[in-house]
């Protein structure tokens, strides 16, 4: 069974950094993909990062330069690191995992094809 636990969300200034973390276990790297989804107050929930079983990344053109997805396959784990931080970065993030995927494809498909959700982490930046 597919289990993804996140952690490292805070309450932060606009203009710093977090690292986000999903602890996954249940699969193995090449059979699925990973994916950061993100969900603020009153919004539809959006694709922000994914990474490949080959290790290629995409990314959506909000957080392009900001943030940076990783995967420690040691460790099992998937990163989120964020930079130079802003308001609109708010939100509750969670970490999905669907059938490996190439990463260019991930973001652009509906959200419903992520079959595993972690629990989310919340995110608050303050201007």
């Amino acid at each position: 069974q597919v289990h993804l636990v996140e952690s490292g969300g805070a309450s932060v200034q606009a203009g710093g950094s977090l690292r986000l973390a999903c602890q996954v276990s249940g699969f193995t790297y090449s059979t699925y993909s990973l994916g950061w989804f993100r969900q603020a107050p009153g919004r539809e929930r959006e694709g922000v990062a994914a990474i490949d079983n080959d290790g290629a990344t995409s990314y959506a053109d909000s957080v392009k330069g900001r943030f940076t997805v990783s995967a420690d396959t040691d460790k099992n784990i998937l990163y989120l690191q964020m930079n130079s931080l802003k308001s609109e970065d708010t939100a509750m993030y969670y970490c999905a995992a669907r059938v490996a995927t190439p990463a260019h494809m991930m973001l652009a498909t509906a959200d419903s094809d992520f079959g595993f959700w972690g629990q989310g982490t919340q995110v608050t930046v303050s201007s």
